[in-house]
């Protein structure tokens, strides 16, 4: 018996009649691209689209002010969206063995500015 409730900034997840997880999420997500699975009658698998994908909106939690990432897992995530905005700015280049370093917090260094 597996309930699961997922809205743009709530997520709820239930089994059995046991609560394991609630809250308001840490940013708005895509309502309909929300998904959950049950896999080998052992795991739940959730998968959330989040509304704001740019590379520097890495959620720091889950729920807010809870299930936070751990700081060295939080930054690999910001390097990651910050290669995936490169290779979407620059269709023509390949990052696929790029390291990045520097400033790449948020989103990276913004280039909008610059003359083409």
């Amino acid at each position: 018996d597996v309930r699961c409730s997922l809205r743009s900034r709530h997520i709820a997840l239930a089994v059995g009649g046991q609560e394991l997880l609630q809250g308001k999420l840490f940013d708005s997500t895509v309502t309909d691209e929300g998904t959950w699975t049950l896999e080998d009658r052992q795991l739940i698998r959730i998968v959330l689209m989040k509304t704001n994908r740019d590379a520097g909106n890495c959620w720091t939690s889950l729920l807010e002010n809870e299930y936070a990432a751990d700081p060295w897992v939080q930054d690999q995530m910001q390097r990651k969206l910050t290669l995936e905005r490169f290779q979407r700015e620059n269709p023509g280049f390949d990052f696929s063995g790029a390291e990045i370093s520097g400033n790449y917090s948020k989103g990276g260094p913004d280039f909008s500015s610059l003359e083409k």
